[in-house]
């Protein structure tokens, strides 16, 4: 499925001020977390209240996440939890993991796998806390890590994150170049986890349609048809916010197409998508709250 319209979530202007983000991260770390979350209380209400489209699309998603209709409080924790875990890449970013009770799910899974071969892929989401796998990489040392993202989104996070931590940069490799496929192989080959969040789409993007939280919606093909021609494992990478100063990172391995044939891959392709879509599925009802894709997902009948 194409189309030339640019989808929602492109289209939606962020509400982040560098001076204002600059200005909250000098005064969580000079006044500590607990004043920080304290901010937040007020932060999550604007947000909760002036953001019309938002909570709309928000109240689509609990609705089939909780299995029944979100009350106010739903969505206040809703937002509540996004703006904890983007609170959190303050302390994060500046090696404060002291402050944090991350439990590990499923890591010796991948460290086995690349003790087998060098290099996977990680097929998150827009769930809970990406910046908890740099706890992963510092506390367990596995393998260094690389984002692919288009050109635009990655100068906006890595403005963010000078912003937080002045020459803080993510690892990026992006997305729609010619040499994209050859610069992700090159990075599998050098031992990197290579991380895509697969739970969006550009227009023109092709799609397929999977089963997500009981009702059909679309994702996008082309994470997966790269995975499948770069030949490597593919984890589910998931950093659970649970409340206060928990998370919870989880690996699960999706697929592996080291061995996959090219007449088999659209079958192990669709397989996997399924597989992705379950996983995330199960993620969201166990955590309703973290899922932060705050724009119309499913389509309307």
């Amino acid at each position: 499925m194409r189309g030339d319209t640019p989808p929602q979530w492109m289209r939606q202007r962020e509400r982040s001020h560098l001076g204002a983000l600059r200005f909250m991260v000098w005064l969580s770390l000079t006044l500590g977390r607990p004043f920080g979350r304290f901010v937040l209380r007020f932060v999550t209400l604007y947000f909760v209240l002036f953001s019309p489209r938002a909570r709309r699309a928000g109240r689509d998603y609990l609705r089939r996440a909780l299995g029944r209709a979100p009350t106010w409080l739903d969505g206040y924790r809703h937002v509540h939890s996004f703006a904890s875990t983007v609170h959190d890449r303050v302390y994060l970013l500046n090696d404060r993991f002291d402050l944090f009770d991350i439990t590990f799910v499923g890591d010796d899974a991948l460290h086995e796998t690349l003790q087998r071969q060098r290099g996977a892929l990680l097929l998150g989401a827009h769930l809970g806390s990406f910046e908890v796998l740099r706890v992963m990489a510092h506390a367990r040392a596995h393998a260094p890590v690389a984002m692919m993202m288009y050109e635009d989104n990655a100068q906006k996070i890595n403005a963010i994150l000078n912003a937080i931590k002045p020459g803080a940069r993510q690892d990026v490799v992006a997305l729609g170049h010619p040499d994209t496929m050859l610069k992700a192989r090159d990075k599998l080959d050098d031992g990197y986890l290579v991380g895509l969040l697969a739970d969006r789409s550009l227009a023109n993007d092709s799609t397929a349609e999977c089963l997500f939280l009981g009702e059909p919606a679309r994702f996008a093909v082309g994470p997966w048809r790269m995975a499948a021609m770069l030949r490597r494992p593919v984890f589910f990478m998931a950093g659970l916010y649970l409340g206060g100063n928990r998370y919870e990172l989880r690996f699960e391995q999706l697929a592996d197409f080291s061995d996959v044939e090219r007449g088999e891959r659209d079958a192990a392709i669709a397989q996997a998508m399924q597989a992705y879509a379950d996983r995330l599925s199960e993620l969201c009802r166990r955590a309703p709250y973290n899922w932060f894709n705050f724009y119309d997902f499913w389509p309307r009948k």
